[in-house]
């Protein structure tokens, strides 16, 4: 894997967190949410946390990630700590700290609770979503890696077409898949879906030890990793032979994701996004069996609030937001389809990171 990326400024991602903590009127804030610490320090390990003030950065982590965090988070002071509940009550006081903002979505109970009771006289604010919607909007650096991951996940589908034939089990197939994946980038973004005749009625079944059969249709979810950042996509194809039921519900689900493709742009709500596909698919006499939302937000998550595209979302869509756009139809004991593209929302409309053809095809 040899990439070549424009820099992250982490620094410019700072001065944004901090101009929204004086909005909030907090002195700073404590994070643990493994996305939100690597997107604004750029440490990559799974144990420590940042505290961050108006002018004080600081990550705190213990033996094994002190030396990592160093090389990858050079804005931040890097504090070892063997207890960090021992250790955070000492900077905070030091830097005189009188309240910080939180990750209620992230905290459990009791943590927050321990929290509360080293450190007694500090003001807690939830963060409600500030850093989310800092990540929302992505940056020149962050297209261009997450533009990459869909490049290789383009890649591995081509990959894919030639694998897939009749008496291969879901298990074979998604194993090559993920093993490419892990080739060509840092791996799987998520665990990978391949779902077979009936159970691709099921929107997130797990690859099993079905055989796949002539003449079945073979829901594909799956993406890649690329220094952090993911793609999602989705294709369907049709193994041997497909039906007439199965070219009428592909075709049904291939128009509405164009449509929805076409709505996609700064200003509508997700909830009015969602609506196109959706009306569309009801009007075919399917929306009983399209039941979850249109599209979520992608990035160092492959699930990311805001932005999300779905009958109950009134959050509008902003100018440089990566989203999915993957309606589907299931039904149970025939199977389901879902065609899924990865986009960034720009002025002129969705930008396709996603290239893989969208028509039915038939392999194997």
């Amino acid at each position: 894997m040899a990439y070549t990326l424009p820099a992250i400024d982490v620094e410019a991602r700072l001065d944004r967190l901090r101009a929204k903590l004086r909005e909030k009127g907090v002195d700073g804030i404590l994070v643990f949410g493994l996305e939100n610490m690597r997107y604004f320090s750029g440490f990559t390990g799974d144990s420590g946390a940042l505290l961050i003030t108006s002018r004080d950065a600081i990550l705190l982590t213990d033996f094994r990630y002190v030396e990592a965090a160093r090389e990858e988070a050079p804005a931040f002071q890097v504090v070892q700590y063997q207890d960090l509940l021992e250790t955070l009550p000492q900077i905070v006081s030091e830097l005189a700290v009188g309240s910080l903002a939180y990750e209620g979505n992230v905290l459990t109970v009791r943590r927050f609770q321990r929290l509360q009771e080293v450190l007694p006289g500090t003001g807690w604010v939830e963060q409600d979503g500030l850093m989310e919607t800092l990540r929302a909007i992505k940056e020149e650096a962050e297209v261009a890696r997450m533009q990459e991951a869909a490049r290789i996940g383009d890649e591995a589908f081509s990959f894919l077409l030639d694998r897939l034939r009749p008496g291969r089990t879901e298990k074979e197939v998604a194993l090559e898949l993920e093993c490419y994946l892990k080739k060509h980038s840092e791996g799987p973004a998520f665990p990978s879906i391949v779902a077979s005749g009936p159970r691709g009625a099921l929107p997130h079944a797990l690859p099993g030890g079905k055989e796949i059969r002539r003449g079945e249709l073979v829901v594909l979810d799956f993406g890649a990793v690329v220094d952090g950042y993911r793609s999602d996509m989705t294709r369907t194809v049709a193994v041997g032979e497909a039906d007439e039921k199965a070219r009428a519900i592909y075709e049904i689900v291939r128009q509405a994701q164009l449509a929805a493709l076409a709505a996609v742009r700064p200003g509508p709500t997700g909830r009015e996004v969602d609506a196109v596909a959706r009306e569309l698919i009801t009007q075919a006499g399917y929306g009983e069996q399209f039941g979850h939302g249109l599209g979520h937000g992608v990035g160092l998550a492959i699930h990311e609030d805001p932005p999300r595209l779905s009958p109950r979302s009134e959050g509008r869509l902003e100018e440089n937001m990566a989203v999915t756009v993957e309606p589907g139809i299931y039904l149970p004991g025939y199977g389901g389809v879902r065609i899924e593209d990865l986009v960034l929302v720009t002025s002129n409309g969705a930008r396709r990171l996603t290239q893989s053809p969208k028509e039915l095809m038939v392999v194997g």
